[in-house]
């Protein structure tokens, strides 16, 4: 029997972020116009020779993010102003549209983060455009979320839920060995 894989997008997968402090009264938010996403989780290790052969040591998960996108007016970019100046941690989920389990939720990893970088380029004749480097908390969790209707609506256009709950209160489901190669799209 074929396995049922299929290749994902650049274009279906998105950026969702919200303040933390906003987690019991806000959805994750969509930030608007994306033109590329960048995430990149590594480890560094340690080798040392030894008479019986090397020993490898790893370090911990550290984790490159960052979205560029056009400069637009919503609220969601204020906030990752407001995290660069203030401090503010956001959560974050990069959401792959083109995978979804049985239960219809997408696969996505979930994060929390601060902003530590945000660039502009303002060339006379094109739109404005920004680059936003997260500095990322801990190690990102995968898991399936489902999508507000506002989300999809969000997205029409080009492990944790999003929907607004407390900080220890989750709609999505956690990723276990199981759910590899899982992806039921298209499948009844």
């Amino acid at each position: 029997m074929a396995e049922n894989i299929k290749t994902l997008h650049g274009k279906d997968t998105f950026l969702f972020v919200r303040k933390l402090k906003d987690a019991k009264t806000s959805e994750g938010k969509l930030i608007p116009f994306q033109t590329s996403l960048s995430f990149g989780p590594s480890r560094d290790s340690d080798t040392t020779q030894t008479k019986s052969g090397p020993v490898t040591t790893a370090g911990g998960i550290e984790t490159d993010l960052s979205v560029e996108f056009i400069n637009n007016t919503s609220a969601i970019v204020d906030a990752l102003q407001d995290s660069l100046f203030d401090g503010d941690k956001l959560e974050f989920w990069i959401i792959y549209t083109g995978r979804k389990n049985a239960q219809g939720q997408y696969f996505s990893f979930y994060g929390r983060a601060i902003v530590s970088e945000d660039s502009n380029d303002n060339d006379v004749d094109d739109l404005s455009t920004r680059e936003i480097s997260f500095g990322v908390d801990g190690t990102p969790k995968r898991g399936w979320t489902t999508l507000p209707q506002s989300a999809q609506e969000a997205i029409e256009y080009v492990y944790r839920g999003l929907e607004a709950m407390g900080e220890n209160e989750t709609t999505g489901t956690a990723w276990k060995e199981a759910d590899a190669g899982i992806n039921t799209e298209g499948e009844n």
